[in-house]
């Protein structure tokens, strides 16, 4: 098991401590196992990349970057009558995490001192009402229809809101309207000679970001208490471990 020493949470520290969006979800999964994280430096497995996610993602916005310079709107955002642009602005590399620093837009949270932060992959400007309109690119490769409806898309449309309350703390005029980019691979080709074809559609989302500083508040509390907090009801990883502490138990006491 991995020990990590830095950027642990010391109580009553005047600093202020970084919670990024991942972060703030992995607490509402499992209070347990974001204190042993972030207090104590016991890291849990995580999963591996996603690199062709990750590729998909690049080129996103290396595409949407052309539009930007153009000032034209993508083909598809004029198929859904998305009357709006790519929004510029000279820190949409350090909002995008383009220099890899793993922190994106944050703003401190002033009465926990907890500096909140997130990577957005883009943002949309209206043509009309001039708001702005956080976007998500998601890739993925599936025969059943792009919805937001399945209970771990409830993940997508946290971190959506997440992006939003950022924003508008940092002074933007934001819409709680924003939009989700998805790539859906498409496998019925008869061969795959070295491409990958993807079939593109937008998805609107209606945010409500009421719920988000009432978490935080919540997150301080566990970062200044001594007690490690329950696990969350459905943590895997918590039932595993307490599952391998007793059948350490057992083997221990059959020794005796």
């Amino acid at each position: 098991m991995h020990k990590r020493k830095t950027n642990l949470y010391q109580p009553g520290q005047k600093e202020a401590f970084n919670v990024s969006r991942s972060k703030i979800d992995f607490f509402l999964e499992c209070p347990q196992c974001f204190y042993l994280d972030r207090r104590l430096g016991i890291v849990r497995p995580e999963m591996p990349g996603w690199s062709l996610n990750s590729a998909v993602d690049a080129l996103l916005k290396n595409e949407f970057d052309l539009l930007r310079e153009q000032k034209k709107p993508h083909t598809l955002m004029v198929d859904f009558k998305i009357d709006a642009i790519p929004f510029s602005h000279p820190d949409l590399a350090v909002w995008r995490d383009d220099n890899h620093k793993k922190i994106g837009a944050s703003v401190l949270h002033k009465p926990t001192n907890l500096n909140i932060c997130g990577i957005v992959d883009d943002i949309w400007q209206n043509t009309k009402t001039q708001q702005l309109h956080i976007v998500d690119y998601k890739s993925t490769s599936t025969d059943y229809k792009i919805s937001l409806d399945s209970e771990y898309k409830l993940g997508y449309k946290r971190q959506m809101e997440i992006y939003q309350w950022i924003f508008k703390r940092l002074g933007f005029d934001v819409s709680s309207l924003g939009y989700f980019f998805f790539a859906n691979g498409i496998k019925n080709r008869p061969a795959f000679l070295g491409r990958l074809e993807f079939e593109n559609s937008i998805i609107p989302y209606e945010g409500n970001d009421a719920w988000i500083e009432p978490v935080i508040f919540e997150i301080k509390k566990c970062l200044e208490s001594s007690d490690v907090p329950e696990s969350g009801k459905n943590c895997q990883h918590c039932s595993y471990r307490k599952l391998i502490q007793s059948q350490s138990l057992k083997t221990q006491t059959s020794l005796i």
